[in-house]
């Protein structure tokens, strides 16, 4: 069995309240980031990291790997090593989630906006349609760079909106003087679910 296999195997899930946990794993993993599909494990002494999926959405490994292959050569999403049937691996990248960012005061750049967009760009002329873009999946990098995780549906057909509200609110909220640059859990959380129900759009006409 291959290492990398081996170690995804070794991870147990349970399914409890409608939402997962993980109940067992190698020693050599290390939990850095749950998601509603899977879970993200960095592998200890090494610059990989090994994203398990669970049991209902083992399907995804195999679609969101060859979307990673698509932007495969661009600098601002992750390079994916192996893709097995329920996991990926891949570059770990170190740095902050933009969600990160608001809640450690973190200031987020017109610059680092336009360089997401310019990678968005860049998957477009792929053929692809990103989709569900968010702040969880923008990462500020140690350089001072952006990279982008978790493209699995960047191959969906409906349009998406989230990208392009996100950029209106940078412009035309968090940006005034006046937008406080560290914004707490609760409220970020009370904002995506208005977002959701829709209850903003006013903000982003």
């Amino acid at each position: 069995m291959k290492y990398y296999e081996s170690l995804a195997k070794s991870i147990h899930y349970n399914f409890l309240n409608k939402s997962y946990s993980e109940s067992k794993k190698h020693s050599d993993l290390q939990l850095i980031g749950k998601g509603r599909s899977a879970y993200c494990f960095k592998i200890k002494h090494t610059d990989v990291c090994l994203k398990v999926f669970f049991e209902k959405y083992e399907h995804l490994a195999k679609e969101e790997g060859e979307i990673y292959e698509t932007v495969k050569g661009i600098p601002y999403f992750p390079k994916v090593y192996e893709i097995g049937k329920n996991y990926l691996v891949m570059d770990y990248i170190e740095g902050t989630t933009l969600f990160d960012c608001l809640i450690e005061g973190i200031v987020i750049s017109e610059n680092h906006i336009k360089e997401t967009d310019y990678a968005i760009s860049l998957s477009k002329e792929k053929g692809l349609n990103p989709s569900d873009i968010h702040l969880k999946n923008i990462i500020l990098t140690k350089d001072n760079g952006i990279k982008i995780i978790d493209l699995a549906r960047f191959r969906q057909q409906k349009k998406c909106k989230q990208w392009h509200d996100l950029k209106t609110a940078f412009y035309k909220i968090y940006q005034k003087r006046y937008f406080p640059k560290k914004v707490s859990k609760y409220i970020l959380h009370t904002i995506r679910i208005l977002y959701k129900r829709d209850l903003l759009k006013s903000l982003f006409q």
